[in-house]
């Protein structure tokens, strides 16, 4: 039985000053060994997919941990331990192998029948047990819905950038790891004010609406990003960078308080599990399957100036996006440096697009979902709605 934290304004401040020094630290475990990459690439003999899980490996890890955290909170004075991690565990290790085999491979193909077959028995079960581990009827609320896809927005939107651009910008801008980790700070401070702005601004607009504008800027600093990605100095990219986390801070600093409002009381830890677990373990998913559309893309852009087969151009595709420039220029010995940072620009550019588009879906489907409050028979808690301690932030 945990010992109840005293109410005094003392005791208070030293609890916020824990939790955002946490939250400081959390970003380390992200860029730290996204910038870190190419180095390793070059000093370590390991495969893309490989280097890949350097990342991987901590994301789906701790999605995992948030899940237990947030059923056992529901179950034993914090309650029910909840599972549905698994699921989107196996999907991200399946999505990690798909860039190597390929979806045609018959042990790809075998991992997501078995996949699909895993999620069938496990919506069979929970649908007739009395006390279920994940209880499926929430999700025939529409803001209960609308909030899972406000967990998986950031992943998608903002996330993957801080993994994927500090590789492009140390292996093929040339930048060394101290300017790419200045540069990056365009993109990650503006969460530390934006948050608590957006915990301000819902006292006079609604949730939906901060949501999904905030999507909409991020997705139009998407866009811009991919404008000046190859066509101007790497400083160019600062204020795209900046309206993209400005553009996330909106509904981050909101989604704590959503998670949660939008179920019935006796259902808050369970929410609460199930968001935390779409948020992070989503980041994994999302930047596996990001990944494999960003080497298809490269790929695709490399063909057109390589003389090698396309086995060799899909697999220096990979090493490319993975920051190894040394061994895709040995695997396409055809192709000179400047054509592969030019091919590289190219695919990265035409990411931001496909990933804007993707947000600004987000936005209108967040923003039907998420303002049909009343509308649904749920009873929201009123929880505060202020900084949230993001677990895979800025």
């Amino acid at each position: 039985m945990t010992t109840p934290i005293s109410s005094s304004s003392a005791s208070r401040r030293l609890v916020l000053a824990a939790v955002c020094l946490g939250a400081l630290v959390m970003p380390l475990s992200f860029t730290g060994p996204a910038v870190a990459l190419p180095a390793l690439a070059q000093a370590l003999p390991a495969s893309p997919e490989a280097l890949n899980w350097v990342t991987n490996a901590f994301m789906l890890a701790f999605g995992s941990t948030l899940l237990a955290a947030g059923g056992l909170a529901d179950r034993h004075g914090r309650r029910r331990v909840y599972l549905w991690g698994a699921a989107l565990f196996v999907l991200a290790c399946m999505a990690l192998r798909v860039p190597a085999a390929g979806w045609a491979d018959r042990g790809t193909l075998g991992l997501l029948a078995g996949c699909v077959l895993s999620f069938i028995a496990f919506v069979k079960i929970e649908l007739r047990s009395k006390r279920p581990l994940l209880d499926l009827t929430l999700f025939r609320h529409p803001r209960f819905v609308g909030v899972q896809l406000l967990a998986a927005a950031p992943a998608y939107g903002f996330v993957v950038l801080l993994i994927l651009l500090p590789v492009r910008l140390i292996a093929v801008s040339g930048l060394d790891e101290v300017h790419a980790g200045l540069l990056m700070m365009a993109l990650s401070a503006p969460l530390m004010v934006v948050p608590m702005l957006a915990g301000r601004l819902v006292q006079r607009f609604s949730a939906a609406s901060l949501c999904a504008v905030g999507l909409l800027a991020n997705a139009a600093g998407l866009a811009w990003l991919s404008h000046v990605m190859g066509h101007a100095e790497v400083s160019a990219m600062v204020w795209p960078m900046l309206l993209i986390g400005v553009g996330i801070g909106l509904p981050w600093g909101l989604m704590d308080g959503l998670a949660v409002s939008v179920v019935p009381k006796e259902r808050a830890g369970m929410a609460a599990g199930i968001f935390s677990t779409s948020r992070v373990a989503g980041e994994g998913l999302a930047l596996a399957i990001v990944s494999a559309i960003l080497a298809g893309l490269t790929s695709h852009y490399l063909a057109a100036v390589a003389q090698e087969g396309a086995a060799s151009v899909g697999t220096a595709a990979q090493r490319l996006v993975a920051g190894d420039v040394a061994g895709a220029m040995t695997l396409l010995p055809s192709v000179q440096q400047t054509a592969l940072a030019l091919a590289s620009g190219q695919a990265f550019a035409a990411l931001l697009y496909v990933l804007c588009g993707v947000t600004v879906v987000t936005a209108v489907a967040l923003y039907w979902f998420i303002g049909r409050e009343g509308h649904d028979g749920v009873k929201p808690v009123h929880a505060r709605q202020g900084v949230s301690t993001g677990e895979a932030t800025s």
